[in-house]
């Protein structure tokens, strides 16, 4: 059976971006390599990467051109597939391209019967969605140390509380967490 793990940078106090989309999660993270260490590693046992489309468009203006990232080779060779009902086709340069699908939830639930392990980064909209409809089996925080006051949070308001069950937690350096719970 095939397995979803979402994955988020997220604040302290629960945001995923400022109130505008501001990347102020990233940037009170000084140190990265243990999180490249580590998603170089999960990489290894990953079949898919999955994207919603404004997350497609960021990856694929950076991860194509980028030889000299230590994840470079492993994330441009990895199939991906965007979800989007806008995009009819998606480019990842000189990579094969990635498949698009106008429904996540419909993609992963045809992935079911088989032992495909995806992996979504980003994508907000996607992961509610597949949250909301049990389509992810894992999710793993990367929690930055700084609060933010208001912005983007992970659940959507009004939503239904999501139950989690931690598999394992790791302090990084510049005291980032790190978090992976199953979806309960």
């Amino acid at each position: 059976m095939s397995t979803v793990l979402a994955q988020q940078w997220i604040s302290v106090d629960g945001f995923l971006a400022g109130t505008k989309g501001e990347a102020d999660v990233f940037a009170a993270v000084g140190d990265f390599s243990a999180s490249e260490a580590h998603n170089t590693a999960l990489l290894k046992d990953i079949d898919e990467v999955l994207l919603g489309r404004r997350s497609y468009e960021t990856f694929a203006a950076f991860w194509p051109a980028a030889d000299d990232e230590p994840m470079a080779h492993q994330v441009n060779a990895l199939p991906k597939t965007v979800c989007s009902t806008t995009l009819s086709s998606a480019s990842w340069g000189a990579h094969a391209a990635p498949r698009v699908v106008p429904d996540a939830v419909a993609h992963i639930r045809s992935q079911r019967p088989t032992d495909t392990r995806t992996i979504l980064w980003g994508s907000v909209s996607v992961m509610r969605t597949l949250l909301a409809a049990g389509e992810i089996d894992e999710l793993e925080l990367f929690v930055a140390p700084i609060a933010l006051g208001s912005g983007t949070p992970l659940l959507a308001a009004g939503g239904a509380p999501l139950s989690l069950r931690l598999q394992d937690s790791e302090t990084w350096p510049g005291g980032v967490l790190r978090l992976r719970y199953t979806v309960a």
